[in-house]
């Protein structure tokens, strides 16, 4: 029962916020900071390897996530809801082994944008598989593993709550930071390789639960594999 609660709370919440810009935190767009969440709660473990103007490339350790299937749709912000909602039953238990699982950050989703304003794209939502399940990670009905191997990310952060409109904005200028930069050519390379596997176009990772109004941290995601970067 108090899970259940906790799911109608989650979801009137996303629900307000996805229908609504609201200006509380307007003041808190950009940061750049360690994400305060990952003080409390388990985050993959990362080494910063440069900073930039407006971005940073860090270096991520093999890490584990359970994703959702592509959720296609023209709105990242429902979708993300879609598959947090999805994502938080199995936490709670619904999965192969009954299993309840500690809560992590962050929660990305996976974006591969469509070739149109008024075409559906496909996000797929993942959550951070603590490391103490990541050898045997509970199997579950619509959902599957992803192992990363270790792999290089460029990283552009921004606070407060995530909206259609502000991630695309942001992914922008994340892509015009990184212009003319080995990074950039690294990153296209990846999207060169993997185009025939629908590859997503960037990724957001959000590590703030709902119901935390401040500090709230961000951040688009474009990654690249380490042999890309290895001529940098």
């Amino acid at each position: 029962m108090a899970a259940t609660n906790m799911l109608l709370k989650l979801s009137m919440l996303f629900n307000i916020l996805s229908t609504s810009h609201l200006g509380l935190w307007s003041n808190q767009k950009h940061v750049n900071v360690f994400p305060p969440t990952c003080d409390r709660i388990e985050c993959p473990s990362f080494d910063v390897v440069h900073v930039g103007d407006g971005y940073e490339i860090r270096r991520y350790n093999s890490t584990v996530w359970m994703s959702t299937a592509p959720v296609p749709g023209i709105s990242l912000v429902e979708a993300a809801r879609s598959g947090f909602l999805q994502l938080f039953d199995y936490i709670q238990g619904k999965n192969s082994y009954r299993k309840k699982i500690e809560m992590t950050a962050p929660v990305i989703t996976e974006v591969s944008p469509s070739d149109g304003p008024f075409c559906a794209s496909s996000f797929v939502v993942s959550f951070y598989v603590p490391k103490e399940n990541q050898a045997d990670p509970p199997p579950a009905e619509g959902l599957h593993a992803q192992r990363w191997k270790p792999t290089y990310i460029a990283i552009r952060q921004f606070g407060g709550f995530v909206a259609d409109y502000d991630v695309a904005v942001e992914a922008a200028a994340l892509e015009a930071s990184l212009s003319g930069t080995a990074w950039a050519s690294a990153i296209e390379r990846n999207r060169e390789k993997e185009s025939s596997t629908s590859a997503s176009s960037y990724t957001v990772a959000q590590y703030n639960s709902p119901f935390e109004f401040n500090k709230r941290v961000n951040e688009i995601w474009m990654p690249f594999d380490m042999e890309d970067a290895s001529s940098i």
